[in-house]
């Protein structure tokens, strides 16, 4: 099972690279907030890969804590660069 997850952990990793780059070199926040939102759903799919590969569920319920919680950041991020306080 590992030699088909090979692949898809590459590409996985390939792609937190790229999004990595646009959170550091990323021209304006909020770029850097989408850059942050795309990190963490390639983490999330990082774990899951893990957990396939390993056997152990554990992963996956810290992949599904993880998604919600980088889901609420990313929430309070675009409330405070909306600058809004409803």
């Amino acid at each position: 099972m590992t030699d088909t997850l090979l692949l898809p952990g590459v590409i996985t990793a390939l792609a937190f690279a790229m999004a990595f780059w646009r959170f550091t070199a990323g021209p304006s926040a909020v770029d850097r907030v989408v850059a942050f939102d795309t990190l963490t759903v390639i983490a999330v799919t990082g774990l899951v890969i893990t957990a396939l590969v390993s056997g152990r569920g554990i992963y996956l319920d810290v992949a599904l804590v993880y998604a919600l919680l980088s889901f609420l950041g990313v929430i309070v991020a675009s409330r405070y660069l909306e600058g809004g306080d409803r």
